[in-house]
């Protein structure tokens, strides 16, 4: 089960002349989005997206400075709007100055995507437990920090928003040698459910999307071990790797107006995967 061999920047560029063809009715026409980690992988194919559906994207992102530019380079060269800001998500100076360069730059927030993440498997009786607390740091207390600042702006705003937050299979699924990512999932799970019912009065919704398999570069190596791959694909009813384009139409979605009824929900996209897997 081999994918496509293409980068998501490179889906963005070669579709079209742009993202404004004529005809197309953009989602998020003026709008102003906020999407952590998006430098590659599924946060990147969903800042993508969404500056096709007319978003000003702010990419957060960590590393070194020129970690964003292929997501800037794609946004941009397809005729959209985007900056790059460096701020680790769990650290609160750091995303109210990303927030407030968003805000600087484009005018508002409107739309935040909290889509940083990391995981590191190890069994669960020698798991060292300062690895733990830096998975909780990125997976559970970012996402934490970014939602409160971001809501804060949105309500002083006083015209709504939409907070997405990228979990995963693994807040219902099991996955040996990985507890600390599974738990974070879970609580980010709890933490949607709680916080879209304490900003609903504000027109704030906050959802989960749940990916499966989704193929991005550090899948590499399950793709290279066939016997791995396999059993990977026995556990999905779809048979294939979904694709973080895939996972970007959906937030896409959930970021739009068509979604203004939506809210404390997770959106799984997995190919079926949680209807007939054991533990992964």
């Amino acid at each position: 089960m081999k994918r496509a061999p293409r980068r998501i920047a490179d889906v963005a560029i070669t579709t079209g002349a742009g993202f404004f063809t004529k005809g197309y009715l953009m989602k998020l026409q003026n709008k102003v989005a906020i999407v952590t980690g998006a430098a590659t992988g599924i946060g990147q194919g969903i800042a993508i997206r969404l500056a096709k559906e007319g978003a000003a994207i702010v990419v957060d992102y960590v590393g070194k400075p020129r970690a964003a530019d292929e997501t800037l380079n794609a946004i941009k060269s397809a005729g959209g709007k985007a900056i790059a800001v460096a701020a680790d998500v769990s650290n609160p100076q750091q995303v109210q100055a990303m927030v407030d360069e968003a805000v600087k730059t484009f005018g508002s927030l409107d739309i935040l995507v909290n889509n940083a993440g990391i995981e590191f498997k190890h069994p669960f009786v020698e798991f060292p437990v300062e690895q733990f607390q830096k998975i909780i740091s990125v997976n559970l207390i970012g996402p934490f920090v970014c939602a409160q600042i971001a809501a804060r702006q949105m309500i002083k705003q006083g015209k709504g928003g939409r907070i997405i937050n990228i979990s995963s299979v693994h807040e219902d699924l099991p996955m040996p040698t990985n507890a600390p990512y599974c738990a974070t999932k879970g609580g980010i799970r709890m933490l949607t459910r709680t916080i879209a019912v304490e900003l609903a009065p504000h027109k704030i919704t906050v959802n989960n999307i749940g990916p499966g398999a989704i193929f991005t570069p550090i899948d590499a190596d399950v793709e290279a071990n066939k016997a791995l791959e396999d059993a990977l694909m026995a556990e999905i009813p779809l048979g294939r790797w979904g694709k973080p384009e895939e996972v970007a139409s959906l937030a896409a979605f959930l970021a739009s107006d068509e979604a203004a009824y939506c809210t404390g929900s997770t959106f799984f996209i997995d190919g079926g995967m949680l209807r007939q897997a054991g533990a992964l």
